[in-house]
């Protein structure tokens, strides 16, 4: 595990909600989210039956290795069996982090800096905006799953600086 003097950041990922996920039990599902990078594991709280699931639940990762992935993963909660797995994706913060490093300011809240198009190397379901947003830059994403019929999850990332980093010491 990374030391506090080998952070980069800190990215806040808000997970808002997943669209058509499966349903692994009797029409429905109940399920949560783990998002993981390295020896990270952090887990959203379960909706009971919804495949249309709404968390709005917000998770930091402490990064310091900017190429290790992020993987996202959603489970479905079992009581009496381990958890059905209802899909994967991994999240790509390299765009996001080359927005970073232009150390844009002085612009207008709400401006588009870069969009992302959906690719083969990408999870993506649509074009992703990295805004400008209140003196931050956020980046929202729809990422599809992977090995599932369907499933979609909604992300919003958001890059927090270390002060100790940025002066270098």
């Amino acid at each position: 595990m990374a030391t506090l003097n080998d952070l980069i950041g800190i990215l806040k990922i808000r997970v808002i909600k997943g669209t058509n996920l499966i349903a692994k039990d009797i029409n429905h599902s109940d399920p949560y989210v783990i998002i993981s990078m390295g020896s990270q594991k952090l887990k959203t709280r379960h909706v009971e039956n919804d495949c249309n699931p709404v968390w709005n639940d917000e998770l930091t990762l402490a990064i310091a290795d900017c190429d290790a992935p992020i993987n996202l993963t959603v489970y479905d909660t079992d009581s009496f069996t381990p958890d059905d797995q209802l899909g994967e994706a991994q999240i790509d913060i390299k765009p996001y982090l080359e927005c970073m490093r232009a150390q844009l300011s002085d612009i207008s809240t709400d401006t588009i800096v870069d969009k992302i198009l959906p690719n083969r190397k990408n999870c993506l379901t649509d074009v992703s905006h990295i805004i400008w947003k209140d003196g931050k830059l956020v980046q929202d994403m729809i990422v599809r799953l992977k090995n599932v019929k369907t499933g979609e999850v909604e992300l919003q990332i958001e890059w927090v600086d270390i002060p100790s980093y940025k002066n270098g010491s």
